[in-house]
């Protein structure tokens, strides 16, 4: 069977976080570690087309990215080939991710335990969240700056300094003990979000959306759920993850565009991620100690117990953001409010609510502004508007998307689609 680059690129979505955690545990490096793993998917791009893809792929990447960073430390110094025959003496059987091999430890799983690392206190948020992006999921600089509305060169500043941090610092790559855990939960939490959301809506390529690292995201917040199972926070963000990800089968229609909640078919959404995600909200809701995961996810949850559209609860869904904006007075909060206050008040009274919102290089900013003016009849605005947010997003079909509502609010015809 030819293997092609598509196969090896799905190979490195789901296994390069594994890998790397892998190796930076193996060589107490992670620089090294992370050009190991590129190199052994440059191996792999030359030699599987050639070869045939190996029974255990994640195995094949983790030893040959293993003997790169030996060699490489064999060359540079007496001292670091000395380190380097340490690891290999230590390191010599081949690694297979299932094998179940762990060492002692309240965090089990290898890349849960790659986040908590990353987010030890003695770095930024920015700089915990940004680094673990990079090193989990295998995210390219320009998507990690896409997710947090910063230039990329100003993001590529951040992840530098994160790894000269640790390197410099002597941040030991080490099983975080138990008592570590609480301090980088809220960094944890956030990581695990923005891959989640990264797989929900690619910021670039051809296709909506990355399943895999919507379902990485979600493996490891169950992850996370089992190893905390007392903090609420991490039980929201499952829900959260879960409610939204079971939309995910309406969200585009057989060719591939994309299709807005209001017009999903609601009979296609995954009733068992459904029922397990309304079941942690209601859970949270016992416990009476809301959080931003766990208020994002009600409002998930009013939405997707609704019928159809026209029987969404508006007026809980804006209780529950006015609960999450005093909890995260953010711009984007307030966006996503004024789509609700959009429903109850009308859409001039949400049109006013946009005005000083820094988020004009955000899509869907533009979004919701065009879908405001369109229903009250502005539509030269709304071409414009509709026409700016296709040019701010990377993701062809939600371009695609966006081109075809500018071009519907241009030629003054009623389209049905709303922004969500």
């Amino acid at each position: 069977m030819t293997v092609t680059s598509a196969d090896i690129a799905r190979v490195f979505r789901a296994e390069h976080g594994r890998a790397v955690s892998v190796l930076i545990r193996a060589l107490g490096d992670i620089d090294l570690a992370e050009d190991a793993v590129q190199d052994a998917f440059t191996v792999a791009v030359e030699r599987w087309p050639r070869d045939g893809m190996p029974p255990s792929p994640a195995g094949w990447i983790i030893t040959t990215a293993r003997r790169r960073a030996i060699d490489r430390l064999r060359r540079e110094s007496t001292r670091e080939a000395r380190q380097a025959e340490s690891v290999a003496l230590h390191a010599a059987d081949p690694v297979d991710p299932a094998d179940g091999r762990d060492e002692e430890g309240p965090v089990k799983d290898e890349r849960l335990r790659l986040v908590f690392t990353c987010c030890h206190p003695a770095l930024s948020r920015e700089a915990q969240v940004a680094l673990t992006l990079r090193l989990l999921g295998g995210l390219t600089t320009a998507e990690i700056a896409h997710a947090y509305l910063v230039p990329e060169p100003t993001m590529a500043q951040r992840i530098v300094r994160a790894k000269s941090k640790i390197r410099t610092a002597g941040i030991p790559y080490r099983v975080p003990r138990d008592e570590d855990l609480p301090a980088r939960l809220a960094s944890v939490l956030s990581v695990l979000y923005l891959v989640f959301t990264e797989g929900h809506t690619a910021s670039v390529g051809d296709d909506l959306d990355r399943p895999d690292l919507a379902a990485e995201a979600i493996r490891l917040a169950r992850q996370l759920v089992e190893l905390m199972p007392d903090e609420p926070e991490a039980v929201g963000l499952l829900a959260l993850m879960l409610l939204t990800q079971a939309r995910r089968p309406a969200r585009t229609d057989a060719v591939g565009d994309l299709v807005l909640l209001a017009d999903q078919d609601r009979s296609l959404w995954d009733p068992t991620l459904l029922a397990e995600g309304h079941a942690l909200v209601r859970a949270c809701l016992r416990r009476n100690a809301p959080g931003p995961y766990q208020l994002q996810a009600a409002i998930n949850a009013v939405h997707t117990d609704a019928t159809d559209a026209a029987h969404t609860d508006w007026s809980q869904v804006v209780a529950l953001y006015d609960q999450l904006l005093g909890l995260a007075p953010t711009d984007v909060v307030r966006l996503n409010r004024a789509v609700a206050v959009a429903e109850l008040d009308g859409p001039d009274v949400a049109l006013g609510l946009l005005d000083g919102l820094d988020l004009t290089a955000y899509a869907p900013f533009h979004v919701v502004r065009a879908e405001l003016l369109e229903r009250l009849g502005r539509r030269a605005e709304s071409t414009t508007a509709w026409e700016r947010a296709a040019q701010l997003s990377d993701n062809a079909a939600q371009a695609r998307h966006l081109r075809a509502r500018a071009a519907a609010a241009d030629e003054g015809q009623q389209d049905p689609g709303r922004a969500t």
